[in-house]
């Protein structure tokens, strides 16, 4: 049951979206916006995502089981899942700061504001170079107000293949070449891109995805979350990482619950191999790879599909697959000042989103669309390629409307929420953090295997190591 008018559209815009075969009758979605101090449907936006996440699971439980399952989603937890980073908090040891001081807005010298992303060092690095200035807010804030206009300076980082947008109106964003490009694309695509046998779900059935094998090439956020969503519903989730990439230790506390990780250069024979080994016997490849930069490896859709008949390759970007930027380096906060979510949430001064929705509902519709591929798979056959992207969830959360009263909200604090949060013995220690948030009433989400140090795990799958 699903009362609120608002969430029932973008519920039902999700399932439209997917063209699939069920429609929700066991799903409950209770509350509603506003819940945080937002002009944007965030809470609305999470549930009707994270609805959607539960009702492909309930879908491929009843493929397996013949037994149905009700799910539900509170508007107000959603939006708490969407700042989990947040509540994250290593009780026995140094927890890091997610934001780069130097990260944030600057005015330029045509009166505009330009945002910079510089949590990972080498962009932080390649900023200052770029200045010419030392590494200080004010330092940085001088060298662009009184050198730089917006959008010159915004090309040319973005060319040196550094983080910046500028803070773009509405009409500005759809009055662009990127913003038409991108703006008839749907919120996803389920893509069947080569036939093979149909592929029965496994005959575990402890939960809707037991047994499913899915690689997690991602960083940061959307894919991570994306990835984390599917352990939680008893999948065996191997995070690759690379050694030749930073990490956020921070981001990883959240997001690397109930995964194996191991690490791999692709840029060795050996390290290739090692992964082509571990696709034999995926279900799922996740990236978040600009589009096209992994192919040389012998990483596209297409090569999967003849490694791995049957393969769901799920690709998450920023910018999307099409128009001039589909090779830009994005985040959800320049995604957000880009397409003039940080304009209109705040006037004249940029704000952001006081949760990465973007990022979170990515993720949450990225597990949706790969399981909806995994019952098409068992069904009718095939190989499958799920795209999604942070400007296309924009464009869907901006579609939903806007809230008029949200000024006297604010975050909860974390004691404000401790029903809502458990803490788990970790590699790194004690770690506390939020609870799965959907509720499904045969197969709740859990987390079934503990914080694990990066790298750190066996190169193979648990459900062959058991063999």
């Amino acid at each position: 049951m699903i009362i609120d008018e608002n969430i029932k559209k973008a519920f039902c815009n999700i399932l439209q979206d997917a063209a699939i075969g069920y429609i929700g009758d066991n799903v409950t979605i209770s509350g509603c916006d506003p819940v945080l101090p937002s002009r944007y449907l965030v809470g609305t936006a999470g549930a009707a995502a994270l609805a959607a996440v539960g009702c492909a699971a309930s879908s491929l439980w009843y493929l397996k089981t013949g037994l149905q399952q009700q799910v539900g989603i509170n508007v107000y937890q959603a939006a708490l899942a969407q700042l989990s980073n947040q509540y994250v908090k290593l009780l026995d040891g140094k927890n890091e700061a997610l934001w780069d001081p130097i990260s944030g807005f600057y005015t330029t010298r045509d009166n505009r504001h330009i945002q910079l992303h510089c949590n990972f060092p080498h962009h932080k690095q390649g900023v200052l170079n770029f200045l010419a200035c030392d590494a200080t807010k004010d330092a940085v804030k001088h060298a662009i107000l009184h050198n730089h206009d917006a959008l010159g300076l915004e090309t040319a980082l973005n060319k040196l293949g550094l983080c910046a947008s500028m803070v773009r109106t509405r009409d500005e964003w759809n009055c662009s070449e990127q913003g038409a490009a991108v703006a008839k694309l749907p919120l996803f695509e389920i893509i069947k891109i080569k036939n093979s046998q149909p592929i029965p779900l496994p005959k575990n059935c402890n939960m809707p995805l037991s047994d499913i094998n899915m690689l997690d090439l991602t960083r940061v956020i959307a894919g991570p979350v994306c990835a984390r969503t599917f352990a939680e519903l008893g999948a065996n989730v191997i995070r690759v990482g690379s050694p030749n990439l930073p990490e956020i230790y921070q981001l990883y506390l959240d997001t690397g619950r109930g995964k194996e990780s191991v690490n791999i250069d692709l840029n060795k024979h050996e390290g290739r191999d090692a992964l082509y080994k571990l696709i034999q016997d995926a279900d799922i490849f996740s990236q978040a790879y600009r589009p096209g930069a992994i192919d040389s490896f012998g990483l596209s859709v297409e090569d999967l599909a003849d490694i791995r008949p049957g393969i769901i390759y799920i690709s998450l970007s920023a910018y999307s697959h099409c128009g001039p930027w589909n090779n830009r380096h994005g985040y959800d906060s320049l995604v957000q000042s880009t397409t003039g979510i940080a304009y209109t949430q705040n006037g004249e001064m940029p704000k952001h989103l006081p949760c990465q929705t973007l990022d979170y509902v990515a993720g949450f519709i990225g597990a949706f669309a790969a399981m909806e591929a995994l019952r098409r798979r068992a069904i009718d056959g095939g190989s499958y390629l799920i795209r999604i992207s942070l400007v296309q969830v924009a464009n869907w959360l901006i579609s939903l409307g806007l809230v008029k009263d949200f000024g006297h909200l604010s975050l909860p604090n974390p004691e404000d929420i401790l029903d809502y949060l458990t803490i788990t013995q970790t590699e790194f220690g004690r770690l506390q953090h939020l609870k799965p948030v959907l509720k499904m009433s045969l197969t709740p989400p859990l987390v079934n295997l503990p914080l694990v140090q990066i790298g750190s795990s066996t190169m193979a799958w648990p459900n062959k190591i058991k063999q």
